[in-house]
């Protein structure tokens, strides 16, 4: 049980990147006041807590429905683990996360006053909630570890989890600008490279045991 809940909370933790978000959530809520920033931080926060929760209590019955088998999403969620593990390491992610903030933000521009308000809290949807938060990263790993639970009070343990980093989030949006400040961009450099090797390891552990399953069934 320890050991599912380390693990729950080490991948989950580096699949969502809270520190990470900090600077992307400064560039698409510039301009905003603190109170609209609180707002928005607040509204990306549940949503993603709600698509999240929604796969770890659904995400099996989904998959049963698709005609998919748990070691075969376990391989394909290793291999896109892996993958955001590899632009973790050479930097190839921030910049993606940048450009998905620009685009975003570029449809956000014109208009009013009120409308450019109402677009900004728009913004706590797409990108900040899906995909920045609960992407397909943050998604496959929710699946998989809640495929891994073994009984109930697991499942509610990984989703207290889930709940807590998403509430890291919201802590990090409401400080982004101190924390950007304190961090740098050596700082933020060095953290990106260290989780992605984390992840890339846990990312392998979970392709080999969806090869292993499929051994097993096989036999």
């Amino acid at each position: 049980m320890s050991e599912f809940l380390l693990n729950a909370l080490v991948t989950l933790l580096v699949t969502i990147d809270p520190l990470g978000l900090a600077p992307v959530f400064l560039a698409l809520t510039r301009g905003a006041d603190r109170k609209l920033r609180r707002e928005i931080a607040l509204r990306a926060a549940v949503i993603s807590a709600a698509i999240l929760l929604g796969f770890i209590l659904g995400g099996s019955a989904l998959l049963s429905f698709l005609g998919i088998s748990l070691p075969a999403f376990r391989i394909a969620g290793g291999l896109l683990l892996f993958w955001i593990a590899f632009e973790m390491v050479f930097e190839k992610r921030e910049k993606r996360k940048a450009a998905s903030a620009a685009t975003a933000a570029s449809h956000f521009i014109a208009g009013s006053q009120d409308q450019q308000t109402e677009d900004l809290r728009h913004l706590a949807v797409f990108p900040l909630a899906i995909p920045l938060i609960a992407g397909p990263g943050a998604i496959s790993a929710a699946v998989l570890l809640a495929t891994e639970a073994e009984n109930g009070l697991a499942t509610v343990a990984l989703m207290a989890i889930v709940v807590a980093i998403i509430g890291s989030c919201l802590a990090i949006f409401i400080a982004a600008e101190t924390i950007d400040r304190y961090l740098g961009e050596t700082g933020r450099s060095v953290l990106t490279r260290l989780l992605g090797v984390l992840l890339a390891a846990l990312a392998v552990q979970f392709v080999a045991d969806g090869i292993v399953n499929i051994v097993r069934m096989s036999m």
